[in-house]
């Protein structure tokens, strides 16, 4: 994936409302917002639209009316941030992060029991590159 520039916190938010409608007008994304959580309208409409400027969704006119769709997988995002993290907070090793999350993220029994079947599969596919 080309790199595109990073998410601010409200339009990461926005689009994973829009991710979870698949396309969608400003009002539907406005109205897809939890309960509880306030956003303006006009707000909406200023996040989708760096989002179409920055490539993370693309819009399409229906009448008069602008539909929006994702351009970018969301997984596809969300490792572009992960990668940003741990380059700025621990200089591109991941180790320290993933042993955070381990120690302070509250992470339960059944995750854990999740995470040693992941290491288990991945000590028995075919060697990766270390980074």
């Amino acid at each position: 994936m080309a790199r595109r520039p990073p998410l601010s916190k409200g339009e990461m938010e926005v689009a994973r409302v829009l991710w979870q409608l698949g396309q969608a007008t400003v009002r539907q994304v406005h109205e897809a917002f939890p309960p509880g959580r306030e956003i303006d309208f006009t707000t909406v409409q200023t996040y989708l639209r760096r989002l179409e400027t920055k490539g993370y969704v693309k819009a399409k006119l229906e009448g008069r009316t602008l539909v929006y769709a994702p351009r970018v997988e969301p997984r596809k995002v969300i490792g572009q941030a992960v990668d940003e993290l741990v380059d700025r907070l621990f200089g591109g090793e991941a180790l320290p992060l993933m042993q955070h999350l381990i120690e302070e993220g509250g992470i339960s029994d059944a995750e854990l029991a999740k995470l040693r079947k992941l290491i288990d599969r991945l000590e028995h596919e075919e060697p990766r590159d270390a980074h």
